[in-house]
């Protein structure tokens, strides 16, 4: 008997960017056919052949809906379109979403805010939805890396940069975006820290406390003071029972301080080390440098310098130098 084959269920990563990219072309398609379809169609493709405005829309549909080229890869999650269409579709988009915010700001302008809200009423929000759509393919489009980071695998995304390290083969291999910028050996290449990004991100230790002394021998009474009377006798032997109690407590407390005093001090040492007083917090960032003693003139190159903007960033590069100074 015949077996069916199984219809897989798990989606190739970079499928869902092309669907929506694809999903928001055909959304804005239709709705210019139906507004074409409210008037004459000889009127509107005249009027769309001496319009620039109109012929940049219709490239910028054709790119968004058969995207040539467009391909989803395991290899490349992020950036399941080729370079070229990528900055296309960021350019086309940026404009279309500079001329409906200029076209429906000078509406506002002349028409009033009463009659703005009933043309929004009217067209279905569509006066709202097209500068969003616009400025959705604007940020699926932005400049990202290749990959998430993934330190089991020894791959580091930081900025649009990303570097993955073979660590049978001690190769390096850099892209940016989805450009190689270059396959390095990982022995000749070091990480850089910049504008006052902590080294590697170590954090200055506390110093040590030392024990208080504590004096054991009891001061000898001075001469040609009169004894007390025995009622002061007592109280004095009752408040000497208390001290010699209590002592060896604060002898405890000063030989082992508070775990939370001690972290206090070390969060405090950091940030006096990492940002100085009076100035403010600048951007850390790193350089990824090559230093290859083989190949003459290239001694001490730099790869790429970018900017740590997010803590996933920070992390990523302190991760990267770890494993650079490990191979």
């Amino acid at each position: 008997m015949a077996r069916t084959r199984p219809t897989p269920t798990a989606t190739v990563p970079g499928a869902g960017t092309l669907f929506a990219l694809r999903a928001i072309g055909l959304v804005i398609l239709a709705r210019w056919l139906h507004s074409m379809a409210q008037m004459n169609f000889l009127a509107a493709l005249e009027g769309m052949a001496s319009s620039p405005a109109a012929s940049l829309n219709l490239v910028f549909l054709f790119l968004l809906i058969v995207l040539p080229g467009a391909k989803a890869r395991v290899e490349r999650p992020f950036h399941p379109l080729p370079q070229w269409l990528r900055q296309a579709l960021r350019f086309f988009g940026l404009l279309g979403f500079l001329f409906a915010i200029g076209s429906i700001g000078v509406f506002v302008w002349t028409a009033g805010w009463r009659r703005t809200f009933h043309a929004v009423a009217d067209t279905n929000g569509w006066l709202v939805a097209a500068p969003a759509l616009y400025a959705a393919v604007v940020w699926i489009c932005r400049p990202r890396a290749l990959w998430r980071s993934n330190f089991a695998a020894r791959r580091f995304a930081i900025g649009r940069f990303a570097v993955s390290i073979d660590a049978a083969t001690r190769t390096t291999v850099v892209w940016q975006e989805s450009r190689k910028v270059g396959q390095y050996d990982a022995r000749e290449l070091s990480v850089r820290w910049l504008s006052g990004a902590p080294q590697g991100g170590a954090v200055a230790s506390a110093p040590a406390l030392l024990p208080a002394p504590v004096q054991n021998d009891d001061p000898a009474p001075a001469a040609g003071v009169a004894e007390p009377v025995a009622a002061s006798d007592s109280a004095s032997d009752s408040a000497h029972a208390v001290d010699s109690t209590a002592a060896p407590v604060a002898g405890q407390s000063a030989v082992t301080p508070e775990p939370g005093a001690a972290a206090a001090q070390r969060a405090a040492s950091a940030r006096s080390t990492a940002a100085p007083a009076g100035k403010p917090a600048r951007r850390p960032k790193i350089e990824l440098l090559w230093d290859s003693p083989a190949a003459a003139g290239h001694n001490r190159q730099t790869v790429f310098r970018v900017g740590l903007a997010s803590e996933g960033d920070r992390t990523a590069a302190r991760a990267l130098d770890t494993a650079l100074k490990q191979a």
